[in-house]
């Protein structure tokens, strides 16, 4: 641990006593989950599912920076893992030190930014330390949670959709002195209250996620679910799946849930959900070759949707996959119906046949993260109780590299955390009452 000033802050935390956060010193450095940036060419040659984070990943000893204006620093008392931790670990689909130069020319309070190492994790639970000038809405001692869009907002194409400003960044990922520390620097704008009924592991876990899927299926920006729909969910157990799931449950939809286990699938029925695909178990390739897709699997696809559904097609489908799967989730869409897609953990390129989106008049939607207002909403479904936590085991600080991994290899289910600050696990509750109501459902996907 960073020296006595981080076990004061720490005792601090422990012993419920924020008044006195803002009162003790600021340590000089803390410890951090890196990459380096000459170890950018380590992994060159080798196949992407044979590049293994626990080399890349260092738990090193950092400076501190500097509290900025509109920006925070908060004491970390748990993170997770997301996928862009695996592709900033892999050094794909390029390194993040392009991110950081460009961040540090933007601005001379940006250039802290650029380093040769880059502090990382886009998610957190913690507590205010110290926040610069023009911060008025957080204060030191305060519990938080973090969103990880970070954007300035001076251009004005931000002013209607945060997202859509040309200098949105995501906070650990295309910025330095992220969420998998001890100490992290966030805008003032990231923030948002932590649920009191969750651990701080818990807590920590949907932020990016959770935001993320809220914005792809249920945002006026994303794919507007109704009452209703039904809603095609591929990996619906893992970290974005999971929450789509829940979302269109809450919102009176029917999700068809794509999954690649028995282990799996009992997690969705444990979440509420009916209608599953074991895709493994069924046998779908969608690919003859590396080259050529296969249309009749496609067709195979549709007709045990509909054989679920009682003759439904998706009125959504909720894509993330990519290449692997983007074929057949143009061709199952309804007619007139939407394919909203974020990321694409099994490839960028995506290829479909065009006749189907063009002539049945389907919509393909792309999807980034969520701007503050939706992350702000998620986050408040999240504290009521409304919509759960997905998080299934908890690392520390010092196995992140492992934890990293675990997910690259697809070896996990819901969300991975990791303990940074915090000792142990089940600390940080306040509101038992809610907990106990929700404790079945906080849990469902602990130790599958």
């Amino acid at each position: 641990m960073g020296g006595t000033a981080v076990q004061e802050i720490l005792e601090a935390i422990l012993a419920d006593q924020p008044a006195a956060i803002g009162s003790l010193d600021v340590p000089a450095t803390y410890r951090g989950v890196t990459v380096h940036a000459d170890e950018v060419e380590m992994f060159q040659g080798l196949e992407t599912r044979d590049k293994d984070p626990r080399k890349s990943l260092h738990l090193d000893e950092v400076p501190t920076p500097e509290v900025g204006p509109g920006e925070a620093l908060v004491a970390v008392m748990a993170s997770a893992i997301n996928y862009n931790t695996v592709w900033t670990s892999i050094f794909e689909p390029m390194s993040t030190f392009g991110f950081l130069k460009r961040l540090g020319k933007s601005s001379p309070e940006a250039a802290k930014h650029d380093l040769p190492y880059q502090v990382i994790g886009s998610d957190l639970a913690g507590v205010v330390l110290r926040t610069g000038p023009g911060v008025n809405a957080w204060k030191p001692g305060d519990r938080v949670v973090a969103h990880c869009l970070d954007v300035q907002l001076e251009h004005p194409d931000g002013h209607s959709d945060t997202m859509l400003d040309p200098q949105q960044r995501i906070w650990g990922f295309e910025t330095n002195f992220g969420g998998l520390a001890e100490l992290a620097l966030v805008k003032a704008n990231q923030l948002m209250p932590m649920p009191a009924h969750l651990t701080w592991e818990e807590a920590a876990s949907p932020g990016l996620v959770n935001s993320t899927a809220y914005r792809q299926l249920v945002s006026t920006n994303g794919a507007n679910l109704k009452q209703g729909d039904t809603v095609l969910i591929w990996g619906a157990s893992g970290g974005l799946g999971s929450y789509a799931t829940q979302f269109a449950l809450n919102g009176g939809a029917t999700p068809v849930c794509v999954v690649s286990s028995p282990e799996k699938a009992e997690i969705c029925r444990r979440m509420g959900a009916e209608l599953i695909i074991d895709r493994s178990a069924e046998g779908y390739r969608f690919w003859k070759d590396e080259h050529e897709q296969d249309p009749k699997e496609w067709k195979r696809l549709g007709a045990r949707i509909r054989e679920l559904t009682g003759g439904d097609d998706p009125d959504i489908v909720f894509e993330h996959p990519g290449r692997e799967t983007f074929g057949a989730s143009v061709f199952v869409a309804k007619r007139g119906g939407t394919i909203v897609t974020c990321a694409s953990t099994s490839g960028f390129l995506h290829q479909y046949d065009n006749r189907y989106l063009w002539m049945n008049l389907k919509r393909i939607i792309g999807s980034h993260f969520a701007n503050y207002r939706e992350a702000w909403e998620a986050n408040r479904l999240v504290a009521k109780g409304k919509v759960h936590p997905t998080l299934s085991k908890v690392y520390s600080l010092g196995d992140t590299g492992q934890a990293a991994h675990d997910v690259h290899r697809n070896a996990h289910q819901g969300k991975v955390g990791v303990l940074c600050l915090a000792p142990e696990e089940g600390l940080g509750v306040l509101d038992h009452e809610l907990r106990s109501a929700h404790l079945t459902e906080i849990n469902r996907f602990r130790d599958v």
